[in-house]
């Protein structure tokens, strides 16, 4: 029985995958246009976060929608198969749940965020300005 779920899904991933990134897509939002100066200090801050994701998950999708909506080049790294990627959520964060936004401060310890509502909702805290919407360099 439990094959036979896990076939079911499968394939169902396999039929709605390229769907749902054609829809990701022609659905991207526009970027945020920021000065020079302030794009580069946004871009220093990524360069401490990677997000864990799967390429057709939905909540990842949303995330790296949002990603995208603040220029955000946060690095990616895709941890659907066996491999080193994987591994190293299942180690730094505990679970292999995605989406995971790894977060390393100064000292070089590592927080670990699951959820995409509380993905977005740091992401749009550590980039916006909370009274207005504009962005934070």
């Amino acid at each position: 029985m439990k094959f036979l779920i896990r076939s079911f899904f499968k394939t169902l991933r396999i039929v709605l995958g390229p769907v749902m990134l054609l829809k990701e897509r022609l659905t991207q939002p526009a970027g945020l246009i920021r000065i020079q100066a302030a794009q580069e200090v946004v871009d220093k801050q990524c360069e401490n976060l990677v997000l864990y994701h799967y390429k057709t998950c939905p909540f990842c999708m949303k995330v790296r929608q949002e990603m995208r909506r603040l220029s955000l080049p946060i690095q990616r790294l895709d941890a659907q198969a066996e491999g080193p990627n994987r591994e190293a959520l299942r180690q730094g964060g505990g679970l292999t749940k995605v989406p995971c936004l790894q977060i390393t401060d100064a000292a070089g310890s590592s927080q670990w965020l699951y959820d995409s509502d509380k993905i977005v909702a740091y992401l749009r805290g550590r980039f916006t300005d909370k009274a207005d919407g504009s962005v934070v360099a």
